[in-house]
């Protein structure tokens, strides 16, 4: 069926979604937690897989059922056979022992991060799903009760994780992706600030101040060092930054995440094993894992795997949405863009997104993402047609202008407020 959507005008690719409900403040906290689980997991530091395993003993795990691509690991094995596809799932469940437990009942994944490394181990995608896309959720049977949900064809994304916990959240975005996710992990918000505060802080840039009166978060323009509550700030803030949409605030996380990955691969950080330790170990032992995850050897595996990717090899890219025609406060797929950005990531080629989403802008020194095309298309590679653009001997797809993104080695700088 052809996407009768595509042809809505631009202004309407990005929904402005309505007052934040009374969780979401607390919940967009785990997004900073979630962003350092996932930077340490792909910063490759054997290190971090010690102080992994130093927890996981004591971790709650829960099991995905039966998931096609888990690796089969050798003892001793340096990395993992085959492409990796791990889900991060950030749930605003409240632990009755949370330093953030304000009374407030509920469970919702608003973040959902998708990585994926294909199996050359030469690269790595981060895709970010905006809480308020409408998908369809499978059947799902809810670990604490047994009971079965039916399938549904169009519910919220972030109900997913209470009708049959973490691996429900999966099986949904395997059915709009098409990806099997043998791997997940799930994680809540506390020791959030303890760990902005073990890495230093994470320098940022501002292209003009950010002032939100709504997370209280006011920085001026430049450089600036967040830690604490302003790092838990700046990534909840979505009222300041671009068109105080969801989907902003996600632009704006990847600015966050692109310079915390760069800081992580710093000298400075890779070089001081107590800070990586005590960065993965208190980032993990907030997380309840899939039992295909929790082993020393596949945090080891996982540690060598990553290890070499080069940063304009890792990209953080949005999930492609327009806004919901029967609800402006919701988003729906841009199905044909997302077809064409999970078969390039399946495909594991390279790929280059067009432009980086609308709370970001180039700091003007950014280093290419990807190789620069050269001048004519590589007459080896057939490929190299419309939408690819020749990179050396293997053509890099050029993603469509719905996809925003950037790679971690990109120096962005978030925008601020850009439309009222």
């Amino acid at each position: 069926m052809p996407d009768i959507r595509r042809g809505l005008p631009e202004i309407e690719d990005r929904a402005r979604h309505g007052k934040l409900r009374r969780s979401s403040s607390l919940a967009n906290l785990v997004k900073v937690l979630i962003t350092v689980v996932l930077v340490v997991a792909i910063s490759g530091t054997v290190v971090a897989a010690y102080a992994v395993w130093s927890v996981v003993g004591e971790a709650k795990t829960f099991d995905l059922g039966a998931q096609p691509g888990a690796n089969a690991l050798d003892v001793g094995a340096e990395q993992l056979n085959g492409e990796l596809t791990i889900l991060l799932v950030g749930s605003d469940k409240r632990k009755a022992d949370s330093i953030m437990n304000d009374g407030e009942e509920g469970d919702r994944n608003d973040v959902n991060l998708l990585l994926h490394i294909p199996a050359s181990h030469d690269s790595a995608t981060i895709v970010s799903f905006p809480r308020d896309l409408m998908v369809p959720i499978p059947s799902c049977t809810d670990p604490d009760t047994g009971d079965v949900s039916d399938a549904m064809s169009s519910q919220q994304i972030n109900t997913a994780v209470k009708y049959g916990g973490p691996a429900c959240v999966a099986a949904t975005i395997t059915e709009i992706t098409g990806m099997p996710i043998p791997y997940v992990a799930e994680v809540d918000f506390d020791g959030v600030i303890g760990i902005s505060n073990a890495l230093g802080g994470v320098t940022v840039c501002l292209a003009q101040p950010i002032e939100d009166s709504f997370t209280g978060l006011n920085l001026p323009a430049g450089e600036v060092t967040v830690t604490g509550v302003d790092a838990l700030n700046f990534v909840r803030t979505r009222h300041g930054v671009g068109d105080g949409s969801d989907v902003s605030r996600i632009s704006n996380q990847q600015v966050f995440m692109s310079a915390l990955l760069r800081q992580l691969r710093s000298a400075e950080t890779l070089s001081n094993p107590a800070k990586v330790y005590n960065l993965a170990k208190t980032g993990f032992q907030y997380m309840s894992l899939s039992s295909s995850m929790a082993s020393l050897p596949f945090l080891q595996a996982l540690a060598g795997t990553a290890a070499n990717i080069d940063l304009s090899k890792i990209n953080f890219v949005q999930y492609p949405t327009f806004a919901d025609p029967d609800d402006p406060n919701r988003l729906v797929p841009d199905q044909s863009s997302a077809d064409v950005l999970f078969d390039v990531i399946k495909s594991g080629k390279p790929f280059q997104v067009s432009k980086v989403g609308g709370a970001a802008v180039s700091s003007g020194t950014a280093p290419a993402a990807t190789p620069e095309p050269s001048s004519e298309p590589d007459a080896g590679d057939s490929s190299a047609t419309d939408g690819t653009a020749g990179a050396g001997d293997q053509a890099v797809t050029v993603l469509p202008d719905n996809i925003t993104g950037q790679s971690a080695a990109s120096e962005t700088c978030s925008a601020g407020r850009t439309e009222y």
